[in-house]
């Protein structure tokens, strides 16, 4: 009886030791989660001790904040990476909600305000410095490039394929991915999301468009099915470049004397390519044939963008 009793004993313990490695969260490699006596499964963010919704994404503020916790345990996905802009690396203040925080401050004591996508958007000053609000990324335009191929993806199955991901795998209601537009190997996604329509539901475009450029960086945020996989009509798609710009509800407040009086709009790139970010200014000139000419910005010089053919 007592080799009975044995048995039942550790194929319990076993299951129960299998049920606590299935307690992670699936959208944020960046925690860690326990059980507790009612075997519900609890996950915590790294670096802010804040309970995570494990069925949604978590905001690009907290995400920043846990990229920024050293990683000293072993169970820990990856290696730290730090989000790099034209400011350098920060660890940003968040409110509780997630969000970012109006203004953020390096431990210098220099102190600057973003938008929701975490971007600077005004001169740098010291704690004296106002915010007010926080002021919101309502566009967000991504402008990628695929490998070379023998022939174009065709059209359709491609906007299909890209609408399909970001409502699967990133949550998007299919209302805020307002265009998609490709002329091989080009390919422009335009997400649009007013904060009148964002109900408390809906994940923010600018956290998805941060989990997208992760996956695209092969440094993904999800714990499960952490490798980006688009498939277009059986066929693979493959990203070689991509950029993404962010505008804001309201134009940014920077002293820069050496633009010209036909700047229509300022907003925010990230460019990234073979694994490297670099966030920055890029202004959208109009010109009197109404096209747009791209020019980047880095710190008070114009350089002209690149362009991604």
């Amino acid at each position: 009886m007592e080799p009975l009793l044995g048995v039942l004993l550790g194929l319990i313990l076993a299951v129960a030791s299998s049920a606590q490695n299935n307690c992670t969260c699936a959208t944020n490699k960046w925690t860690v989660c326990a059980q507790d006596g009612s075997r519900n499964c609890t996950c915590m963010l790294v670096g802010s001790n804040h309970r995570v919704d494990c069925s949604t994404l978590t905001s690009k503020c907290l995400l920043m904040k846990a990229e920024m916790t050293p990683l000293k345990k072993k169970h820990f996905w990856g290696q730290s990476r730090l989000l790099l802009d034209i400011d350098g690396v920060y660890n940003p203040d968040c409110e509780d909600s997630g969000v970012f925080k109006a203004r953020q401050c390096h431990q210098t004591d220099t102190c600057w305000c973003v938008n929701t996508a975490g971007v600077r958007r005004t001169e740098k000053g010291d704690k004296s410095l106002s915010c007010g609000e926080l002021v919101r990324t309502s566009w967000i335009y991504i402008e990628m490039k695929h490998k070379k191929r023998s022939r174009a993806f065709n059209f359709t199955n491609i906007e299909n394929a890209l609408r399909h991901l970001f409502e699967s795998r990133y949550k998007l209601h299919p209302k805020f991915v307002t265009a998609v537009k490709y002329n091989s190997p080009l390919i422009r996604i335009h997400l649009t999301q007013q904060g009148s329509e964002k109900s408390r539901c809906d994940v923010d475009i600018a956290d998805v468009a941060y989990y997208f450029e992760k996956d695209i960086k092969d440094d993904s945020v999800f714990h499960s099915n952490r490798t980006l996989t688009v498939s277009v009509n059986g066929d693979a798609l493959d990203i070689e470049k991509i950029r993404i710009y962010y505008v804001d509800e309201k134009p940014p407040q920077f002293c820069m004397k050496q633009l010209a009086a036909g700047v229509s709009a300022v907003v925010t790139v990230v460019t990234m390519t073979a694994g490297f970010g670099i966030a920055v200014l890029v202004i959208l000139r109009r010109l009197r044939t109404r096209k747009y000419e791209k020019i980047e910005l880095k710190e008070m010089g114009e350089i002209r963008a690149p362009s991604l053919q």
